[in-house]
């Protein structure tokens, strides 16, 4: 920390396009709901990337990115309940939200009363030594969670948790993980803990290779086999049962249909930066159907959070100092990135550097 005012931050200019590490003033509680937390890790998301491209609006001035993080509860308003300073605590990433309306009981992007916000992107987020929250937002981790590697579990994990449970999957049904990076990677551990079958999809042989690792029976490059559809199809004796699309590619979404068996499930989960293209006539017939969630309201976030503890999820994550940022987008930009990336602070730091 450059001093007791101040801390370092990773922060992103829509002007100038720039990220850059900056020493700005520590956050103050102004808000009787808000919790100051002492980040001890904080990951990069793909959609983080969404905002750097300019497909999110920012505020308009310097902001700090990163929406996933957990951290230390270092202070809190005077309508927190539920949480003590020393407290280790993950949080979600929508501010500015009432909790209570019929919006904010399905995304609190929707909320009809306040002004939703995202950290990261419109506020300020957790790639930065302290940070904000609101407590609605907060839940305390479990022992078995450790602090390091958990920051991905509050976007990421969730995410992945809910993708998969909402599948309408029964145990040894076939599900497709379209996309095995970070968010495919942990879903494929869910399935596997849900008693589902899984073949994983990608262009990325390394990035197979761990969807393997992660429990996969059978892995297709789709770039590569070109006869991967009819291989997959006699693999699970007539097509996935659901179709799970964690890349952001119009390709992956373009191919989710092959794979499926008849009334097949996309499941869509990656933010393309364009609209998503359907066959109307094949949806009339039944031949597909189309959901999609995402990390949710709050209270969403206790079954997913157990789930992870009680099934020894692992989030697979590569650690970084806050220095280290552009290298992490650049990797997550290439594609070769394996898992998640997060940068620690403070004692989490210390430990691991």
């Amino acid at each position: 920390m450059s001093s007791s005012n101040t801390m370092k931050a990773a922060q992103f200019d829509e002007n100038t396009k720039e990220v850059k590490i900056n020493d700005i003033p520590i956050p103050q509680v102004t808000d009787d709901n808000q919790i100051l937390v002492k980040i001890a890790s904080a990951s990069l998301c793909h959609s983080d990337l969404m905002l750097l491209d300019g497909a999110f609006p920012g505020p308009g001035r310097p902001v700090a990115l990163g929406h996933e993080g957990v951290g230390y509860v270092q202070k809190t308003g005077k309508n927190v309940k539920g949480f003590k300073e020393g407290d280790r605590i993950g949080f979600l990433y929508v501010t500015g939200c009432c909790f209570e309306c019929e919006g904010c009981q399905i995304h609190n992007l929707n909320c009809e009363n306040g002004q939703a916000r995202l950290h990261g992107f419109s506020e300020d987020g957790f790639f930065a030594e302290y940070a904000l929250v609101d407590y609605h937002n907060a839940i305390t981790l479990p022992d078995s969670l450790d602090m390091k590697s958990s920051a991905p579990i509050f976007c990421a994990g969730i995410t992945a948790y809910h993708a998969v449970n909402e599948c309408e999957l029964q145990p040894g049904q076939w599900l497709a993980v379209i996309g095995c990076g970070g968010l495919g990677l942990l879903a494929i551990q869910y399935a596997k803990a849900m008693d589902l079958r899984v073949v994983g999809i990608d262009v990325n042989d390394e990035v197979l290779a761990s969807a393997k690792a992660a429990g996969a029976e059978h892995t297709y490059n789709s770039m590569r086999d070109k006869d991967y559809v009819e291989e997959l199809k006699k693999a699970t004796r007539g097509g996935a049962h659901a179709a799970a699309v964690f890349s952001a590619a119009k390709p992956a979404y373009d191919g989710a249909l092959n794979v499926l068996r008849m009334n097949g499930l996309i499941m869509a989960i990656g933010l393309m930066s364009r609209p998503l293209e359907i066959n109307s006539i094949a949806f009339m017939r039944g031949l597909f159907r189309i959901k999609s969630t995402a990390t949710g309201p709050p209270h969403k976030m206790p079954p997913a959070l157990k789930f992870t503890a009680d099934h020894g999820i692992k989030t697979n994550v590569a650690y970084y100092k806050l220095e280290d940022i552009h290298e992490m987008i650049d990797l997550m930009k290439s594609g070769k990135s394996k898992g998640r990336m997060a940068v620690l602070f403070g004692d989490e730091a210390k430990s691991n550097f």
